[in-house]
C-alpha cells in the first residue's frame, strides 16, 4: 500500500520524527477543497446543521486572549475561529478516513487508529483572525491516558507567509510538554527558549498537508491577505488510549479505519 502514496511515507516519517513536522506536498484536490470550503462556510452560516459540532467566535481584537468561551453557535457569520466534530458530516469525514492517512496513523501507532479531534480553525477575510501563541496540543487538559503524536493539518486555503501560516520550532516535541497541563507555552519558558531565533514558516498552497507532532511547539499569526484562510485539522490517537475525565462521562473515540 505505502507503494501507491504519492508522498515517501518512510522520508515523511523520519522527517517528522527528527523535526516535529513534515511536509507531504498537495494531496487534496481542486473539487474536494472546493466541496470543504463551501461546507464549512455553510456549516458556520447555518445552512447545514450536525448535532454536536463545537463552535467558537473568534475575537474582533485579533487577541488571542481575548476569546470567550462555552458561548457555542452565535448566529450566521464566517467569523468563528473553530469549528469541531467535523467527523460528524460526511464530506470532512471522506477527507478524515481517507486510505492516504491510514499507512501513516498506523505506523505512527502501532496499530489501529482512533480520532480525537477533526476541526477548521478558520481565520476570517474580514478580519484576519486572532494570533494564536506558542502552544503544545497535548497534556492534562486533553483528558487522556496517553498522549497523541499525530496531527494531520490540511490548507483549504492558500497560507502564505502573511495569511496565517504555521510557524513551528523544529525538534521542539523532543524535550516533551513543558508543563503537565499542557497548552500554551508559559511566559518563563519563551524568554529561557528564544523560540523565535529557532523557528521555521510553513507557507503552503490550498490542497497542502502538513504533519504536525502535538508537542512541537507552533503557532501562527493574524492573515494580512484579506482573504480566508481555513485549515482543517486531524488529531489521531492510538486506539488504546482511554478518557481519563471525571467530572463527565468518558468520551469515547472513533475508530478511523476499521479492518474489513
Amino acid at each position: 500500500m505505502a507503494a501507491e502514496l504519492p508522498y515517501d511515507l518512510a522520508a515523511a516519517l523520519a522527517h517528522y520524527r527528527e523535526h516535529g513536522y513534515a511536509r507531504l506536498g498537495k494531496l487534496a484536490e481542486p473539487e474536494r477543497l472546493v466541496r470543504m470550503r463551501d461546507r464549512i462556510d455553510a456549516i458556520m452560516m447555518g445552512a447545514v446543521v450536525h448535532e454536536g459540532i463545537f463552535f467558537q467566535r473568534d475575537t474582533d481584537s485579533g487577541r488571542y486572549e481575548d476569546l470567550s468561551y462555552g458561548k457555542g453557535y452565535e448566529g450566521p457569520t464566517l467569523g468563528y475561529r473553530k469549528v469541531e466534530k467535523l467527523e460528524k458530516d460526511p464530506i470532512f469525514l471522506e477527507w478524515i478516513t481517507h486510505p492516504l492517512f491510514e499507512p501513516l496513523a498506523r505506523e505512527v501507532y502501532g496499530g489501529d487508529v482512533t480520532l480525537y479531534r477533526a476541526l477548521v480553525f478558520n481565520k476570517a477575510a474580514e478580519t484576519g483572525g486572532s494570533n494564536l501563541p506558542w502552544h503544545q496540543d497535548g497534556g492534562d487538559f486533553w483528558g487522556l491516558d496517553r498522549e497523541p503524536s499525530l496531527q494531520v493539518w490540511t490548507a483549504l486555503d492558500d497560507a502564505p507567509l502573511d495569511g496565517g501560516c504555521l510557524e513551528i520550532v523544529p525538534g521542539s516535541h523532543l524535550r516533551g510538554l513543558v508543563t503537565k497541563l499542557g497548552g500554551v507555552v508559559p511566559e518563563p519558558a519563551l524568554l529561557r527558549e528564544e523560540p523565535e531565533k529557532k523557528s521555521v514558516f510553513l507557507p503552503v498552497e490550498a490542497g497542502e498537508v502538513i504533519l504536525v507532532h502535538n508537542h512541537a511547539w507552533h503557532r501562527s499569526s493574524r492573515s494580512k491577505t484579506g482573504l480566508p484562510r481555513r485549515a482543517l485539522t486531524v488529531c489521531y490517537l492510538d486506539a488504546r488510549t482511554e478518557c481519563r475525565r471525571k467530572k463527565r462521562a468518558p468520551r469515547s473515540f472513533f475508530k478511523v479505519f476499521p479492518r474489513a
